[in-house]
């Protein structure tokens, strides 16, 4: 049973009307041994039906989402179903989850997930399943498991795992999440052949971590015709020309870029290894080069921020000519360095999960107060955002193409009516 997205300041109604939320409770359906019968659900598109008389229930949820998620979960227990939690919050607050469940999946733990089913089958289902050690053997599943709704873009991964682990991270600071997992190429194009949309998503944390593999895969992409979207950091996409121009040969229409920030300071604190400030202009003008355009993301309310940042990064944006903003407020969510280190300070004001959205402010900021951050990104949001900004933004990026520019239009619009 699938769980709702992050809400993301910008991002709401781009998920709701485009991508799957989330991949990962489709890639466990696709496991499962085809002698179960596997049910797969979002409540964006389907009601939960609590009289079936299921043999598991299996809830994939984050942090915004977990009220919701052990209220299902506590229905279906009531009635002697057991129920299976899983998902970055339960991985990071794995005795929490299991006031809720029968069991708790924690970390991206395919493998496991055939144990529990085994288990269950035996009844003998143990209350935590950790990820397994380090395995190059592994194969990440395909995720080739339909679900209700309309849906104008596919999503698949090709690798998984990011060493970086920055401290606000909630999915490579959960078990196992450092651990990078590339997918032979063949099994990857095998699948983007597959899908039906012809533009996809890749949901890797980063497609810059190992060049030569995505260098490779994008190589076998020309020809399929075709379009997506992908993550990328900023060390690579500031120096390798080369990956970027194959990107573009392959059908990529934009790079998403975690910037985060304008001060170095800030992402040295944060482990942000990859950003150099000053590598962000090359950045950005090596993917217009190849007519694709920039999504950037901004994070407020870092221990370095002041005031001024409210001002300052739109104008840094607006100087580099980034085609889309996405702006949300710093969030420890729970399993993350940052989460640990607040709580511990003393200055976690809450623990409401429904505000954990990246919307409300959660923590003590340390040079403002909490309604002046969220006050803050409004602004900044409701300028970037303004019609006359949106407009020439949008026209700007005519000059990459149409399937670019429609990129923009929308993305542009969506975000413009989200901040109103």
């Amino acid at each position: 049973m699938g769980g709702a997205p992050y809400t993301f300041l910008q991002k709401t109604l781009l998920t709701t009307f485009s991508i799957i939320p989330t991949l990962q409770a489709r890639e466990l359906a696709a496991i499962t041994p085809k002698h179960h019968t596997v049910t797969v659900l979002n409540e964006r598109y389907a009601k939960i039906s609590y009289e079936t008389k299921y043999d598991v229930v299996l809830i994939t949820f984050v942090t915004s989402t977990a009220p919701r998620a052990y209220m299902i979960a506590d229905t279906f227990r009531k009635k002697g179903i057991p129920v299976v939690l899983s998902g970055f919050h339960a991985s990071g607050l794995p005795d929490e989850a299991k006031q809720h469940a029968d069991s708790v999946l924690i970390g991206r733990n395919e493998s496991a997930w055939l144990t529990v089913l085994r288990d269950i089958e035996q009844k003998r289902l143990q209350p935590f399943y950790h990820a397994p050690p380090y395995n190059p053997s592994v194969i990440l599943p395909a995720s080739q498991v339909r679900l209700p709704g309309f849906m104008m873009i596919g999503a698949l991964e090709a690798t998984r795992g990011c060493p970086y682990q920055c401290e606000f991270c909630p999915e490579t600071n959960i078990e196992g999440g450092a651990v990078y997992f590339k997918r032979p190429i063949p099994e990857v194009i095998a699948e983007i052949k597959r899908i039906p949309q012809k533009t996809l998503m890749f949901y890797d944390t980063s497609l810059t971590i190992d060049p030569d593999y995505t260098k490779e895969l994008f190589k076998k992409m020309k020809g399929l015709k075709k379009k997506f979207f992908c993550n990328g950091n900023v060390d690579v996409l500031a120096q390798d020309k080369e990956l970027i121009r194959l990107s573009k040969e392959a059908g990529c229409l934009a790079w998403l870029v975690g910037f985060e920030s304008f001060c170095q300071t800030t992402l040295n604190q944060i482990g942000k290894t990859t950003n150099t400030v000053r590598e962000y202009a090359q950045a950005v003008k090596n993917i217009h080069s190849q007519k694709m355009v920039v999504i950037g993301d901004f994070i407020f309310g870092f221990d370095t921020d002041t005031p001024e940042v409210f001002d300052k990064t739109p104008s840094l944006i607006r100087y580099l000519e980034i085609d889309v903003a996405d702006f949300s407020i710093l969030t420890p969510f729970p399993g993350t360095p940052l989460f640990k280190k607040l709580d511990t300070q003393g200055r976690i004001l809450t623990k409401d999960w429904k505000f954990y959205n990246m919307g409300h402010a959660v923590f003590q900021p340390t040079h403002m107060t909490p309604k002046e951050l969220e006050e803050g990104v409004q602004r900044v949001s409701r300028e970037y955002y303004s019609t006359l900004m949106t407009i020439k933004r949008v026209v700007r990026s005519l000059r990459w193409g149409v399937p670019s520019f429609f990129v923009a239009l929308t993305r542009n619009l969506i975000a413009m009516r989200r901040g109103r």
